[in-house]
């Protein structure tokens, strides 16, 4: 089914929610519907040599207008696999490059799908965030990465507490880096939002926004039952630990460090002790993982949940049904 919008559409979809909750799936069957493409927003799968780990769509490799584009089930999908691991990619340079792809993804009469579980990556977009202009610190970041991430968390509470409220307490990428805006600035500067609410004469439906001057989105929510998303969770970890998971940790760590490859937490930090002998079965290093990916997807919904423009659904038709009413 084409895009209904016409040459000058200015809307984007955007399917978010825990993971393991089906997001993915959910967005490339709508790509396929409504000739769309796919940015991905997830702070992993952005990096090379980390597919199975982090979760992200079989995917093949497609150039096209000397650009490299990802593609799974015939649908691009962009920002996946892309990026060095030791390579600095912000929530900035992420906004940056994703606006462009949304733009041309729009001038050629398509329809962009942001997906992902990374809440503050999509608020960027949809909320058109502007960010400090803090240059990286080599120096301290050497300094406060030698640190636990508690001792860092307990750090920022003392010099900014507002920030410690917000941020994720386990991330230690995004505690050293709040770290040193605190650093240079003093504190985090209050994210601001440049945009404003939809000012259509009627009240918009629940889960659409317009911040950006000319973009409106349609946020949907993937929701399932707390017991049939731990049963995925589960259900995923089996299937990626067949995939590969600790061979490819191993692969990782032919070129980076424990200590680099562990930043990225969730399994990315519980393999390694696996394999240098901290955990001593395999059985025992899937109930962890499997602890630690619940945990994560509680924390993705304690954030996802303080957004109240998102519409929560729980099947494709529902969802297929609001796409059509916002493109419409």
């Amino acid at each position: 089914m084409k895009n209904v919008n016409s040459k000058t559409s200015n809307k984007i979809l955007v399917i978010l929610g825990p993971t393991a909750v089906g997001k993915s799936g959910t967005a490339i069957k709508l790509a396929k519907k409504f000739n769309g493409e796919i940015i991905s927003a997830d702070s992993r799968q952005i990096y090379k040599g980390m597919k199975i780990n982090s979760g992200a769509v079989p995917i093949t490799n497609k150039k096209d207008n000397e650009k490299i584009i990802a593609v799974s089930d015939g649908i691009p999908h962009y920002f996946v696999n892309i990026a060095k691991p030791t390579e600095e990619y912000s929530v900035a340079k992420f906004k940056r490059e994703a606006e462009k792809i949304i733009t041309d993804i729009l001038l050629r009469d398509k329809l962009p799908i942001i997906c992902g579980g990374t809440g503050f990556w999509i608020k960027a977009i949809v909320n058109d965030v502007s960010f400090p202009e803090v240059k990286p610190n080599w120096k301290l970041r050497e300094k406060l990465d030698k640190k636990s991430t508690e001792e860092l968390f307990a750090k920022l509470k003392k010099v900014d507490p507002t920030r410690a409220k917000t941020i994720d307490a386990k991330n230690k990428v995004r505690l050293i880096r709040a770290l040193e805006i605190c650093e240079k600035l003093g504190k985090v500067p209050k994210i601001l939002s440049r945009g404003h609410t939809s000012s259509v004469a009627i009240a918009p439906p629940r889960g659409t926004t317009s911040f950006h001057s000319n973009w409106e989105f349609l946020q949907i929510g993937i929701n399932r039952p707390k017991e049939e998303l731990h049963e995925r969770i589960k259900l995923n970890i089996k299937n990626r630990m067949h995939e590969g998971m600790i061979k490819e940790i191993e692969e990782l760590h032919t070129n980076l460090s424990w200590n680099e490859i562990e930043k990225f937490g969730l399994s990315f930090k519980l393999i390694p002790q696996y394999l240098r002998g901290e955990i001593s079965l395999q059985e025992e290093l899937k109930e962890k993982i499997y602890l630690a990916e619940k945990n994560y997807a509680k924390r993705q919904m304690t954030w996802f949940k303080k957004d109240n423009n998102i519409l929560w659904l729980e099947d494709y038709n529902t969802t297929e049904k609001a796409t059509i009413n916002f493109l419409q």
